[in-house]
């Protein structure tokens, strides 16, 4: 995610998910007791500077629990690019990318250096990610990607969004999602279209 610490990013993925397997925030104490922090204080930091960039809303009262993710109608108006939506991919087994000729206002700070394009998730293959059906991903093009990376990628000329692995001459495409299997193909199968770098999600309008 652009602009985060490497702590940030592990206190803004925890929130994310915990909010959306059990449909509310986690006290400080159980994000200071999950991510290892010694202290309340070094919670209060981080989900502060969170919220200076735009990624938590908090009321920052005695609440015991206090967060929200930022709704996407604040997001874009605190400050919005336009890039193209193509349209659907999967997060299950691969799908042929939908290709439309729209375009989405995104929050800038969720955009990676070159060009950025967003897709509509299809499936829950990614849903221990916090990924979930209906959710629009925030995707910087690229053709390579670290191992570990969220990435969407073509196989055999179809689109999937998975973790990417390289295992020497094969690629693994991994779910997150303990009930699914990888995906494993030839390094000469898959393609790179790029790396996700942020979600956005209505809460208003969710299908789940």
């Amino acid at each position: 995610m652009t602009g985060l610490t490497p702590a940030q990013e592990k206190v803004f993925r925890f929130v994310r998910e915990f909010i959306t397997r059990h449909g509310y925030s986690p006290s400080y104490e159980e994000v200071r007791r999950h991510l290892g922090f010694k202290s309340l204080n070094s919670v209060y930091k981080h989900l502060k500077q969170l919220e200076g960039r735009g990624y938590l809303r908090t009321p920052w009262n005695n609440k015991k629990r206090a967060l929200d993710l930022t709704p996407l109608r604040s997001a874009v108006e605190a400050g919005a690019v336009s890039i193209p939506f193509l349209g659907t991919v999967a997060a299950g087994i691969p799908i042929e990318a939908v290709q439309t000729a729209e375009s989405i206002e995104v929050p800038e700070n969720f955009l990676g250096n070159g060009s950025n394009f967003a897709l509509r998730v299809q499936g829950d293959s990614m849903i221990e990610d916090g990924i979930r059906d209906g959710d629009i991903l925030i995707v910087t093009r690229q053709p390579h990607a670290e191992n570990g990376q969220t990435v969407v990628a073509l196989v055999a000329g179809e689109a999937t969004v998975k973790k990417f692995y390289r295992r020497e001459n094969e690629i693994e495409l991994k779910p997150a999602n303990s009930r699914m299997q990888s995906i494993v193909a030839s390094a000469e199968e898959v393609e790179v279209v790029g790396v996700v770098m942020g979600l956005l999600r209505n809460y208003r309008d969710h299908r789940h």
